[in-house]
């Protein structure tokens, strides 16, 4: 049991700094929101778009920076310090492409919102609003290198403090942009882009900073030197990478076609919906943030070859999670009414919240559990299965039987309900094919260390 509670230490150090940097992203969202909501309902509806249409895609261009991670996680377990400055070098050239492709999508898809079925002053707007972003698209894509590099060496505090100041700041930048203040123009909700863009551009000056200056990153020094990729990096980054770019397209678009698939139901079934979703993802962090640590600790130990020692942090982390998860569900389940209370005063779509919540209660076991046995898979370096097993759950599995069930096409028609029996059923398969792809991972990794 010590032996388990040491372990589960190591992750949680790594961790609950994660845990804060992934708090401070949802909270520049939540400003964002809250500030554009208090302009005019226009300006909220433009964000709300003009996010669907983001997120997405920066996720799909992106996910290639995710394999930073797990690359310089077995480096540093190895202390090969030279080989991670000329990999990140390398990598900081792919990651100012991925921003520049995703800056001249934002500035040129326009004219796609246009043919949207929504009014004109908000489609004006949200394509204002994307516009913004693209300013500072290529320093999102260098910050999330540097993010992941620092990570990855388990200097998850730097990178913590910097995304606590991004918030902090983002929150006067928001209301003064958006408002006009001080002499600025007034913006509206174009003016959280705008925002930011420039949030983004000071993550990457304060994190580049840090890793210049701070003693912590004294051993690799990637500022040193300057570096073109290589083919060979390339292939290695996009063959980690893009699964898990797509992975998380995958997740986003189960979700998204889940209110899809509610929408004819009536406003106030979307309303409990997706009151019931943020709640879920709110509680998901805990976890999310512990399975990214778990791809740290676990590479780590793979690169000092320490294989066994992998095998168990692993199986830690699959513990520690399920134990949250427990909490978790157990807090959702007593306190639902009171949680959904906060988001509206509508008696009916309290009363639907409430009910919704029963299952996302029961959607945070195999959420939580499923983060960590992806997070151990990232560390050995595994993200292409994970990738299929991802889609076969969600797409093949999880939105079928919810529409199915949330229709009555076979048995009886549940509503909104059948639409998270659908995604729970979905994640549930998608966690025991985690765990058996994880068990089977390990198991070819320590045989062949053995032979």
């Amino acid at each position: 049991m010590k032996k388990y509670i040491s372990e589960i230490k190591n992750i949680v150090i790594i961790g609950l700094p994660i845990f804060g940097s992934q708090t401070s992203y949802m909270l520049m969202g939540v400003t964002d929101t809250i500030v554009a909501g208090r302009a005019n309902t226009t300006d909220l509806a433009a964000l709300a778009i003009g996010n669907s249409i983001f997120n997405p895609l920066w996720f799909a261009l992106s996910g290639v920076l995710f394999a930073v991670t797990p690359i310089v996680a077995q480096l540093f377990g190895a202390k090969n310090f030279i080989e991670i400055e000329n990999k990140v070098r390398q990598i900081l050239w792919m990651s100012l492409v991925v921003g520049l492709v995703l800056s001249i999508i934002l500035v040129n898809i326009g004219p796609l919102i246009k043919l949207l079925p929504i009014d004109l002053e908000v489609s004006v707007i949200t394509s204002e609003y994307l516009k913004a972003l693209a300013i500072g698209a290529v320093f999102m894509g260098l910050f999330t290198c540097l993010r992941c590099f620092s990570e990855g060496m388990t200097l998850t505090l730097p990178v913590f403090y910097v995304a606590f100041a991004g918030m902090l700041i983002n929150i006067p930048l928001d209301i003064i942009l958006v408002n006009g203040l001080f002499g600025f123009p007034k913006l509206g909700g174009v003016g959280c882009g705008y925002a930011t863009s420039l949030i983004a551009i000071f993550q990457t000056i304060a994190i580049s900073v840090l890793i210049i200056k701070s003693q912590k990153y004294k051993k690799v020094r990637i500022f040193k030197a300057i570096k073109l990729p290589k083919m060979e990096t390339i292939k290695e980054v996009f063959k980690l990478g893009m699964p898990i770019g797509f992975g998380i397209f995958i997740e986003l678009s189960m979700f998204s076609g889940a209110a899809l698939i509610i929408s004819a139901l009536g406003v106030g079934v979307i309303a409990s919906h997706t009151i019931a979703i943020n709640i879920t993802s709110t509680f998901f962090m805990l976890p999310l943030a512990f399975g990214l640590a778990t791809a740290t600790r676990v590479g780590n130990l793979i690169g000092e070859e320490r294989l066994l020692d992998a095998k168990f942090s692993a199986g830690s982390s699959l513990l520690l999670c399920f134990m949250i998860a427990i909490v978790t569900t157990a807090t959702i389940f007593i306190f639902r009414e009171f949680l959904v209370s906060l988001y509206t005063s509508d008696p009916e779509v309290i009363a639907l919240g409430v009910s919704l919540l029963l299952y996302a209660a029961i959607f945070q076991i195999p959420d939580g559990v499923q983060m960590s046995a992806v997070g151990s898979l990232r560390g050995f370096k595994d993200t292409f299965v994970p990738m299929i097993l991802i889609l076969i759950s969600y797409w093949l599995i999880a939105l079928p039987a919810g529409f199915f069930m949330t229709y009555g096409v076979i048995g009886p028609k549940l509503g909104a309900s059948g639409m998270w029996i659908g995604m729970i059923l979905g994640l549930t398969v998608f966690c025991f094919l985690g765990i058996i792809r994880l068990k089977r991972v390990i198991d070819t990794n320590l045989k062949t260390v053995m032979t």
